[in-house]
């Protein structure tokens, strides 16, 4: 593929904090985030009936010129904008907007409420799978919650429940005092009364977003000893809401910036954020939501990235993250899908032995398009290398878990014994067994393509009490694969199911007794079988 990646920038400017993104893409293909600028500008801080304050105006535009020239010196090909409640909210709005034009070329757009919880929405979409339930995203000026129907945005409602906005009416006091906490409560519970889902009652799946959303999880993660370095996957509990909630209330400023996993520029006003976290939980009936790393900036990039689909959500979440991981880094396709392949009939011939089914098979296939993508960070190593940048990067629609076992398996593809000890508070000792099972499986398959050049063509495998039979079907005698799987993967397999493993190919290492080379080469037009004698 010879198409040329496109620089896209996402600017939102928010009311608490502007963020730029910068995707590359090639579009439908692939794309991931390479830049990324953020920077705390407070525009809903002083904001009266006249409008955004003087001070809030000019930290947004000194930020907002400093994106514009990154953008420009960085070979941005297109840059879209986003403005949401603090300056849809200000009288003074649109003249911002007129000034941003005039001296900065940047064409901002005022999205409305409704807009914002839907461009929220398709960022979930693309990597939370779920087919009904509501999303919630809490930002400085505001709080979008939004209703998901057959895995699309149905409607969404936007409340002035944002950390920033609340923070700055009710707040006045550090520590917070009791009586600002309770007109916080007021207030939150005031607003949702009006909530389209208000009387629902049953208990839906609830996904997360936005910085404070975000900022809470983190906190949570490291309150667990959580090993991953991404939050894709991550379930954020009610228990874990209301401990985080009990410090903030109980703390000051400057000791809350200590908190563990806590942004130092959120400490004096994320706590009414986590207050409308707990509320909304409360009165939809979970117990945890889904975390979503993705938003509205991904949602405004990825609108235009699946324009040409009837709808910018991508149908199978799983499947197009592995690929798009492989295809961000390099992956090589033929190799890697003849190692998928071997895999594939390994671990369904093998069925009766090992006892897994099709959420295993998920996880091996993974493992097997992904083992090689540490190569883009060198070949020495490289088992170790694929492994980080899963745990890195994350694979959207997986739980923790299967992101650290896939993690795991990339690790052990090619040496080593495997073993949960990196994710240890994620993985038990079942996962273990299934570690070494299908850590087998992919080093057997790694192996057998050891020359990636197809020579094996497909597997047979039988087996007795107490031997392992894999019979190779190639055209030629597949000596290097047969020779390194003996070396490398053969103990494991022996490992993993507990019997002798023999290799055999179907192919003859040789020419038959008696017949001289000459016989076998191209000169050689005899067919087979021979034709019928004349008559």
């Amino acid at each position: 593929m010879n198409r040329k990646p496109y620089r896209i920038g996402v600017i939102d400017l928010g009311s608490n904090t502007a963020r730029l993104i910068v995707m590359q893409a090639i579009p439908g293909y692939a794309y991931r985030i390479v830049d990324e600028i953020r920077e705390v500008v407070r525009l809903q801080q002083g904001m009266t009936k006249k409008g955004l304050h003087k001070k809030a105006v000019e930290r947004a535009f000194s930020t907002l010129r400093l994106f514009k020239r990154f953008c420009d010196t960085t070979h941005v090909d297109t840059i879209l904008t986003t403005a949401t409640a603090a300056v849809r909210d200000a009288p003074n709005g649109p003249a911002f907007i007129e000034r941003v034009s005039a001296e900065i070329n940047l064409d901002l757009q005022i999205i409305d409420g409704e807009r914002e919880a839907y461009l929220g929405v398709l960022g979930v979409l693309n990597e939370v799978p779920f087919e009904e339930g509501y999303v919630l995203d809490i930002g400085g000026g505001s709080a979008q919650t939004s209703e998901v129907r057959k895995s699309f945005f149905h409607k969404g409602q936007s409340f002035t429940l944002g950390a920033l906005a609340l923070t700055e009416r009710f707040v006045a006091h550090d520590p917070i005092k009791a009586s600002e906490v309770k007109n916080i409560q007021k207030e939150i519970d005031h607003q949702l009364d009006t909530a389209f889902w208000a009387k629902k009652i049953h208990a839906p799946t609830l996904v997360g977003l936005g910085g404070t959303i975000r900022n809470l999880a983190r906190i949570a993660c490291l309150r667990h000893d959580y090993p991953l370095n991404t939050l894709h996957g991550v379930r954020l509990t009610r228990a874990d809401v209301e401990k985080t909630i009990d410090l903030l209330r109980h703390n000051s400023n400057a000791k809350r910036k200590h908190i563990p996993g806590l942004n130092e520029d959120r400490a004096d006003i994320i706590l009414p954020g986590a207050m409308v976290v707990a509320t909304v939980m409360d009165r939809l009936g979970v117990e945890d939501m889904a975390i979503s790393t993705c938003g509205l900036r991904e949602g405004v990039f990825l609108e235009q990235f699946w324009e040409h689909l009837p709808r910018p959500t991508v149908p199978e979440i799983k499947r197009f993250g592995v690929l798009n991981l492989a295809r961000n880094y390099h992956y090589q396709k033929h190799h890697t899908n003849h190692v998928r392949f071997l895999c594939e009939r390994l671990f369904d011939q093998l069925s009766p032995l090992h006892g897994y089914g099709l959420p295993e098979l998920e996880l091996l296939d993974a493992a097997a398009m992904l083992h090689d993508i540490g190569n883009a960070i060198g070949y020495d190593d490289h088992h170790k290398h694929s492994q980080t940048l899963i745990q890195y990067n994350g694979l959207p629609g997986f739980t923790p878990r299967e992101i650290a076992l896939i993690a795991l398996l990339t690790r052990f593809h090619r040496k080593g014994k495997p073993n949960i000890l990196d994710y240890k508070t994620l993985l038990d000792k079942d996962d273990e067994k299934l570690l070494l099972c299908l850590s087998a499986l992919l080093r057997l398959a790694e192996f057998l393509e050891r020359g990636r050049n197809a020579a094996v063509d497909d597997v047979s495998v039988t087996w007795t009490d107490d031997t392992l039979h894999i019979s190779l079907i190639a055209d030629e005698f597949p000596i290097v694969e047969m020779w390194q799987s003996e070396q490398h993967a053969v103990p494991l397999a022996r490992a993993a199911f507990d019997r002798k493993v023999r290799l055999d190919s179907l192919a003859a290492p040789g020419p038959w007794p008696g017949l001289s080379e000459d016989d076998d080469d191209e000169n050689n037009t005899e067919t087979f079988p021979p034709p019928a004698p004349s008559t």
